[in-house]
């Protein structure tokens, strides 16, 4: 039985619909997304609920499934992951070269950190494979798969001993950002754009926060004064992005990750305006439940869909960047981009929906 529509799957289908907008570089639409007023941005809502569905998948307190069944189960969903990562990536790489192919324009081939993939392709390929090689804008789905690697180990560790998740999580945080500790890309020298030790914090903020006794119990509680509290740091979060008041990290202490604004690590000033953002914002989703049910219900079916629909989500964005170069990015195909991209996701989503309706018939 498909279900009704829910908390998370609404803000999941959200996060999904500000990800394709704003994985179109310059599109007129992606001013009107919360990463154009907010130091954080979709992806951490999107990775911070992938840790709130952890909690479904380890069970409440009563109803717990057994650590094989916890650890097969995390296990199936990262090759799950792995295999629709590996096939976003091929097509990607095809939609490159057949417009490069059709242009006559070589540019397209170097679009996205694909250049190696032509130009050193045994090497490349093998980085693919092994995730070590990621094209941009397609470097989510490797982030969550590494978070899949930790999710085991915090979910038997919530089992027998849940004071220690969040106290875990943060020292590797922190070591990550006192030492800079990276991820290294291959064959092109780099590094994960997602560093997946720091982001591990916002996935397990999310796993504990879902609890319903311990941290999460108590946020619960204390949640309308919690609230009143957050409001400042998102006001300051929206003056910060739209007035570009970034702080200058040749004038920061050491280690300057404690201090910086870095999405690719996750620094603290990023998280606790994320957390504030979270629980200002959590408070709209009765009254948008209420007057807007057909928007809740349409989002709501994005983010029960939430791997089928991203996949589709991140190819239509390629599709949407090689339609804008073309055209100059005009205001009419800005709207053609949206209208069609979120139509297809729409769909993708409903076929999805029809066929586990159709299987349980």
């Amino acid at each position: 039985m498909v279900r009704q529509a829910n908390p998370v799957d609404f803000w999941r289908g959200l996060a999904l619909v500000m990800i394709f907008v704003n994985h179109i570089p310059g599109i007129y639409y992606s001013r009107f997304t919360h990463a154009s007023y907010s130091i954080s941005d979709s992806a951490d809502l999107f990775v911070f609920l992938a840790g709130w569905t952890l909690r479904y998948v380890v069970g409440s307190p009563g109803r717990k499934s057994t650590a094989w069944q916890v650890v097969v189960r995390l296990g199936g969903r990262a090759f799950e992951l792995y295999a629709a990562q590996i096939l976003i990536s091929v097509i990607a790489i095809a939609m490159l070269a057949g417009v490069a192919l059709r242009s006559n324009n070589p540019l397209f081939l170097e679009w996205h950190n694909a250049a190696s993939v032509f130009f050193n392709p045994v090497p490349t390929l093998l980085g693919l494979a092994v995730i070590s090689h990621h094209l941009g804008y397609f470097d989510i789905l490797p982030l969550y798969i590494g978070l899949l690697l930790f999710a085991p180990a915090f979910a038997l560790l919530d089992r027998y001993a849940p004071s220690l998740v969040l106290p875990l999580s943060v020292s590797i945080y922190v070591m990550t950002l006192g030492f800079q500790i990276s991820v290294p890309t291959w064959p092109v020298e780099g590094e994960w754009f997602f560093n997946p030790l720091a982001w591990q914090l916002i996935f397990v903020l999310g796993f504990v926060l879902a609890r319903e006794d311990g941290l999460g119990g108590l946020v619960r509680r204390h949640i309308v004064t919690i609230r009143i509290a957050a409001i400042p740091i998102v006001i300051a979060g929206i003056f910060v992005a739209r007035y570009g008041l970034w702080p200058d990290p040749t004038r920061l202490p050491a280690p300057k990750l404690f201090f910086v604004l870095s999405k690719t690590y996750a620094t603290p000033g990023r998280i606790i305006q994320f957390l504030a953002l979270v629980a200002v914002i959590s408070a709209t989703y009765p009254h948008l439940k209420r007057y807007v049910s057909l928007l809740v219900e349409s989002l709501a079916l994005l983010g029960r869909n939430s791997l089928y629909v991203f996949c589709v989500a991140s190819i239509l964005s390629l599709a949407g960047q090689i339609v804008r170069f073309f055209y100059q990015g005009n205001i009419y195909a800005d709207t053609l981009i949206i209208i069609s991209g979120v139509g297809c996701m729409m769909m993708t989503a409903w076929l999805v929906d029809w066929r586990k309706s159709w299987k349980e018939r």
